[in-house]
């Protein structure tokens, strides 16, 4: 049976491991929601349109993928698209014991919801965005960690800052 699966996070900004997380649920799941967080308590570099945005340019020609953000519990989210899974990513084990945590709290707060790890391809398992930010912001060339548009965006987002 096809499910949608729904692969929520920030997303700030948009990198070559999110962009792996994203191929690779889609060949599991032909129906992929790739969900937005509006998060205000992590402080976005980007305006959630921004980050929509980028997703949208980064997944374009990806049939069955879609881009949506959503405010509030992710479990929320995924009962009102009709979505039973979430997928989670993990890069290093350091990740592990805080999206465990995620898992079992969203189990509990719905039952019929089920979170799936995956791994990222080893070439991006060690990038993480808000690590991109601080390189970029001290002038680190970022086109192996993420798409030009998403580097040039990041560019002028923290010129405008200083």
């Amino acid at each position: 049976m096809c499910q949608i699966a729904v692969y929520p996070g920030t997303f700030d900004p948009v990198t070559y491991g999110h962009i792996d997380l994203i191929k690779r649920a889609h060949e599991i799941f032909p129906e992929l929601i790739v969900a937005v967080a509006h998060n205000p308590h992590k402080k976005p570099l980007f305006e959630v349109k921004e980050r929509v945005a980028m997703l949208k340019k980064a997944t374009a020609g990806m049939e069955g993928v879609e881009i949506r953000d959503f405010d509030g519990l992710v479990v929320d989210f995924a009962h009102k698209i009709k979505a039973k899974v979430l997928i989670r990513g993990l890069r290093m084990l350091s990740d592990f014991e805080y999206e465990f945590q995620m898992a079992l709290t969203n189990r509990k707060l719905s039952p019929d919801i089920e979170t799936i790890f995956l791994m990222p391809h080893e070439n991006y398992s060690y990038l993480s965005a808000k690590l991109l930010k601080e390189a970029a912001s001290l002038g680190a060339d970022l086109a192996n960690f993420v798409p030009s548009y998403v580097s040039a965006a990041l560019k002028v987002k923290l010129a405008r800052k200083k």
